[in-house]
């Protein structure tokens, strides 16, 4: 990486630019001009801002001050930056944190492509060539999360050049990778420039050797520039021979002390019986062998190194360890007792600290620590003196009351370790304890182990891809695809290679086990270059990169079994289950009198409805008709029918009907109905009976009432659950699923896809609604089905008008929950607070339990302002009452109104840059 071609002069400018996380300055008053078509290294301890100036220059990080150019494009100009996306590719730090796990090699590639609007020739032409260069062509269909650290990387480098970028930004791209998978992959990344010379590549780094294959260097330090220029000026100037060398020359003469060598005295054996012992250990996960027939033995005190390729089944081996996993054959002891899961006395004694981060997002850094403590059954005096012990030891004092979530890579590793050593352990089981670790840090690490080996006897099993910490190790494993390849002190292994260095040994041993540090070179293979992207209409643009989204939202839901099942059954079980057990009540009774007596008495019975606070008069109906078309709307849900001469009949006591037509959509409440009315008309005979001459014994039975039930004769109550169980399940389960859609990437951190893409957020967001309002409408379908058959329940409407409602409901649902999942920060908030958030106004405001018409003030106010109501009376309606499209178009206008609110206000929400 050292001769670059010629290329373009404009490369980047960063001036006066400080960045702020809360009340830290993480950078400070930034300047430096870097050239385009270099290759540049920016190296730097854990934490001083290098993945934070990445992110800046490539956009994907808001600019808080100063200003910076990028291959001639301000990147504070929110719609030059947008132009310039397309040309730049940018890989986040972490083993694959730009990958889909559940998507293929290929998919994932082919996603990238179809993200920038590549057409199929030139996606199929781009994986092809990209695959063989990397070695990834016999794997195309393997899941990207089952791929090895080395591969994860390498299929990153892909998705990032499958676009043919102008500028390569790489945060830490070789960090928890093997030595072998390094060299391939810096080899790969020589290949793609060779083939693109003009392109600009920008690494940060923790390996300081790799930094030296670099054309430039910046060092950066506590926020400040240490140096920018040519890698070879540095050296020069600072008088040194490696960047190492050169970087801790220019450090403060205070941050120098902490970096020193140490010395590690000998080991000498106790002559005690070994505390770690496996005999053929083997495990099979179903015909494939992670670890096959591995046997050692370690010694009380010993510090014992395990290396390995990425998947070779280091991490397996420590799980069987601890009890974590089950030996399929073989054996294994802990201080001379066979490992057992359910053996706590022995846990008690061990400390483990796993590959990936295994503690407490929500917790702060010493409640992280104190629970482990008291997990570990120390007393409350005794863990808070243990972690202000481990925060002082491991540098986190400062903080100690910071989560997670925000640290750099190398704190939460500090903090996974101090939690491993939480409990005095005599036993240390490390899996890659100083991955994505600074160099000062990876030393203060060691002195920690090594002061524990020497001076307390523990045990330290630990496994690394740095050789400087495998030759601190007493003895050492090496490993590949699950078997031991040698086992010796680091000295004698590279004695008996022949090679100058443990990392040449290390990778002799590789290659003579049948692994190969060369990648591809397609030339030489006869592989066809990759065919130039043609130019895309706009149109053609932005559907591409909704459809990409769209797309693999669709395979991933369709690959993820509990969150299909949940969608699929989910509203099925609620169906079934709450639609026999909804209950109703009212507050007022809107009613109508049909006077076809307008005597004396007919005028008193309707004031004996209109003088009490269960009933709301509205104005008078003239006949029967039109009293059933104003039930039909909803505008009353009590009709009094009173009969021509019927003051006459009473008073010669030949006792008349009286009918009274009740809404029955609602059963219970027609049932609360006719109570209120019995009641209130048996108060009214008794009054009669004392005003009136009607011959005694007649008074109590002066009139006969005959209730009729309009729209629900039957009523049969699961006619009128049914309808608002479909538009609770709609709103709920749809809204949940849509809810973890953002929020879940930016957990993950492939968020930052959509930051360094030319997608927008409408193309984002659209494409992710789009699977979900697929599968619920295959739901909404299911619960019809389920409804009219199962049930029994007659859908007396349209079914095109329910369906057009359904859509428009499921429209608004889903945009809803993505407008939720654009402002939560974790999946565990979006999930209760969308169950919260839809539950309330669609259970108690929405028309479910009682009639909107039944609410006032703000309860009324807030159903109308919440897309459950609307579709209850589409669905109600359709099946109750035998209404039709005509009727529900102003319904239809409101589901639209809120589809369009809830989805303009997450693009609006959901900012294309990390702050």
């Amino acid at each position: 990486m050292s001769a670059p071609a010629a290329g373009p002069t404009t490369g980047i400018e960063v001036s006066g630019v400080s960045h702020r996380y809360g009340g830290e300055t993480v950078l400070h008053d930034i300047t430096l001009s870097l050239p385009a078509g270099q290759t540049i290294a920016l190296v730097g301890p854990d934490g001083v801002g290098k993945s934070t100036l990445l992110g800046l220059i490539a956009g994907v990080r808001k600019l808080q001050s100063g200003q910076i150019s990028t291959l001639g494009v301000n990147i504070g100009n929110r719609a030059a930056r947008e132009q310039f996306l397309p040309r730049l590719a940018f890989m986040p730090q972490g083993l694959g944190k730009n990958l889909y796990p559940t998507l293929s090699v290929r998919e994932n590639i082919d996603f990238f492509g179809r993200l920038f609007a590549l057409n199929a020739k030139a996606r199929a032409s781009h994986i092809t060539h990209l695959l063989n260069a990397t070695g990834l062509a016999p794997f195309p269909d393997r899941p990207a999360g089952k791929l090895s650290g080395g591969m994860k990387q390498k299929l990153s480098l892909c998705c990032a050049l499958v676009h043919e970028p102008d500028l390569l930004i790489l945060d830490e791209p070789t960090t928890g990778v093997d030595p072998l998978s390094r060299r391939q992959f810096w080899a790969l990344v020589d290949q793609m420039r060779s083939e693109r010379p003009g392109m600009t590549v920008l690494v940060s780094t923790a390996y300081m050797d790799e930094a030296d294959r670099f054309s430039w260097l910046v060092a950066i330090n506590d926020g400040h520039i240490l140096a920018c220029d040519k890698t070879s000026t540095v050296l020069e100037k600072t008088g040194t021979t490696s960047v190492e060398a050169a970087y801790v020359s220019l450090l403060p003469a205070a941050a120098r002390q902490g970096v020193s060598t140490f010395t590690i005295p000998p080991y000498v054996d106790d002559g005690t019986p070994p505390v770690i012992e496996a005999e053929n250990l083997t495990r099979q996960f179903g015909s494939f062998t992670a670890v096959d027939h591995v046997s050692f033995r370690i010694r009380r005190g010993e510090i014992f190194g395990f290396l390995g390729s990425n998947g070779c089944g280091k991490s397996t081996t420590m799980k069987m360890l601890t009890g974590l996993l089950d030996i399929s054959s073989g054996s294994a002891t802990l201080f001379g007792r066979p490992v057992s899961a359910g053996d706590m006395n022995t846990r008690m004694r061990v400390g483990y600290m796993s590959q990936a981060f295994s503690l407490y997002e929500e917790l702060s850094v010493r409640q992280n620590l104190m629970l482990q403590a008291r997990l570990f059954r120390l007393s409350a005096a005794q863990a808070a003196e243990r972690v202000n012990t481990m925060l002082a030891d491991f540098e986190l004092t400062a903080h100690a009351d910071e989560r997670p979530t925000g640290l750099p890579l190398g704190y939460r590793q500090r903090l996974q370790l101090a939690a491993a050593c939480i409990n005095n352990p005599d036993i240390l089981i490390l899996d890659e304890p100083t991955s994505g670790v600074d160099p000062a840090a990876r030393d203060m690490f060691w002195k920690h182990l090594v002061s524990l080996s020497r001076d307390a006897k523990v045990t330290i099993f630990v496994s690394t891809h740095f050789m400087n910490e495998a030759m601190r190790c007493d003895r050492i494993s090496l490993m590949d695809k699950g078997r031991v390849l040698a086992m010796d002190a680091p000295a004698a292994i590279i004695a008996q290679a022949g090679a100058a260095s443990l990392e040449d040994a290390f990778i002799a041993c590789l290659e003579k086990a049948g692994n190969t540090v060369a990648v591809s070179d397609s030339a030489s293979a006869g592989i066809a270059a990759p065919q130039t992207a043609k130019p895309v209409p706009p149109l053609m643009r932005w559907l591409s990169r909704f459809w990409a989204f769209a797309q693999r939202e669709t395979v991933e839901l369709l690959r993820d079994r509990l969150r299909l099942a949940f969608a699929i059954l989910g509203p099925v079980s609620l169906l079934l289950i709450a639609a026999y057990s909804v209950s109703f009540d009212i507050n007022t009774i809107t009613y109508t009198v049909v006077d076809h007596d307008r005597s004396q008495i007919s005028r008193t019975l309707a004031e004996q409805f209109s003088g009490s606070r269960y009933f709301r008069q509205t104005s008078p109906t003239p006949d029967l008709h039109t009293l059933q078309t104003r039930l039909r709307h909803g505008e009353i849900a009590l009709g009094l029918d009173i009969p021509a001469n019927f003051g006459r009949d009473m008073l010669a006591g030949r006792k008349p009907e009286l009918d009274i037509i009740i809404d029955g959509s609602m059963p219970f409440l027609g049932a609360n109905i006719r109570a209120y009315v019995e009641g209130t008309l048996v108060r009214y005979a008794q009054e009669l009976a004392r005003t009136s001459p009607i011959p005694a014994g007649n008074t109590a039975q002066a009139f006969s009432i005959v209730p009729r039930f309009a729209y629900n004769q039957e009523f049969r109550s699961i006619y009128a659950i049914t309808p608002g169980v479909i538009m609770l399940a709609l709103i709920l389960i749809p809204t949940m699923l849509t809810a973890l859609g953002v929020v879940r990437e930016k957990e993950i951190g492939s968020i930052m896809n959509l930051y360094a893409s030319p997608a927008s957020t409408g193309q984002y967001l659209l494409g992710k609604q789009l699977p979900y309002v697929g599968l619920a409408i295959l739901s909404y379908l299911a619960l019809v089905f389920l409804s009219v058959t199962l049930l029994g329940v007659p859908l007396k409407g349209s079914f095109v008008g329910l369906s057009l409602g359904a859509l428009f409901y499921i429209l608004a649902s889903t945009g809803f929950g993505l407008l939720i999942s654009t402002f939560v920060r974790s999946q565990v908030a979006a999930i209760f607070g969308t169950a919260i958030i839809c539950l309330i106004p669609a259970v108690n405001f929405s028309g479910l339990l009682y009639p909107t018409s039944t609410l006032v003030g703000i309860p009324y106010y807030f159903g109308e302002a919440f897309p459950a109501t609307w579709f209850q009376l589409i669905s109600l309606g359709a099946f109750t009452k035998g209404l039709g499209v005509r009727f529900f178009i102003p319904m239809y206008a409101a589901l639209l109104g809120f589809a369009c609110l809830y989805i303009g206000s997450a693009c609006l929400l959901l900012r294309k840059q990390d702050v």
